[in-house]
């Protein structure tokens, strides 16, 4: 049975991400974007508003939702960006943007006080209809590194060009995408979800044997 899992985002890099780290384990499972309306995210945490993002989108397609909500903090800012990453320089600012001021804010500070820490929560959302109750399920990864002095690399998003993961000399962005897969905050955070996803995707098959 292929297993087809709508992930809470119109970011088409994440949806590709998302299924080169959940092809690599469950084959028979495909990752698809959602079409449908965005949530507020109003939560004051990753989790909050990953469970808000995966909600909305079981709720809208009936399918198994998953939506992830990450980002960047940094040592010296008090855990900031955090939820803001995404929006650092502004709502209408993109990576670039984000990237260039963060690394203006920390222009005064040398290593080792550059501390930062990449964080994926990843929220899985089963709607009633699929299962006999609705089904949750929350999962969290975080990746150590330092803050390089300026942007390297052309692969990866987001904050990669300037993320230095611990014990490697190269960014995020200078990793191909299977180096990150291996090790990354979402990889991380997949690793612990997976077991509940196996367990979601058994039952749900289950149930439409059951059925037909």
């Amino acid at each position: 049975m292929n297993l087809e899992i709508v992930l809470a985002t119109h970011n088409a890099h994440k949806v590709a991400e998302f299924q080169r780290i959940i092809g690599e384990r469950m084959p028979h499972a495909t990752v698809v974007s959602y079409d449908g309306p965005e949530p507020v995210e109003d939560g004051t945490s990753f989790a909050a508003n990953a469970l808000i993002k995966a909600r909305a989108a079981a709720a809208h397609t009936g399918r198994i939702a998953l939506a992830d909500d990450s980002g960047i903090v940094v040592d010296v800012l008090g855990e900031a960006p955090g939820i803001l990453s995404a929006r650092w320089a502004g709502h209408r600012a993109g990576d670039e943007a984000n990237r260039l001021l963060l690394l203006d804010q920390l222009s005064d500070f040398a290593r080792p006080n550059r501390g930062a820490e990449f964080r994926c929560t990843i929220a899985l959302v089963v709607p009633e209809g699929l299962l006999d109750d609705a089904t949750e399920f929350v999962a969290e990864g975080r990746w150590r590194g330092t803050l390089a002095y300026e942007p390297r690399g052309s692969h990866g998003f987001g904050y990669d060009p300037i993320f230095e993961p611990d014990g490697l000399e190269v960014t995020a962005a200078e990793l191909t995408p299977e180096q990150k897969n291996a090790q990354s905050h979402r990889a991380l955070a997949f690793v612990e979800l997976l077991p509940e996803l196996e367990r979601v995707a058994a039952r749900v098959a289950a149930r439409a044997g059951a059925g037909a």
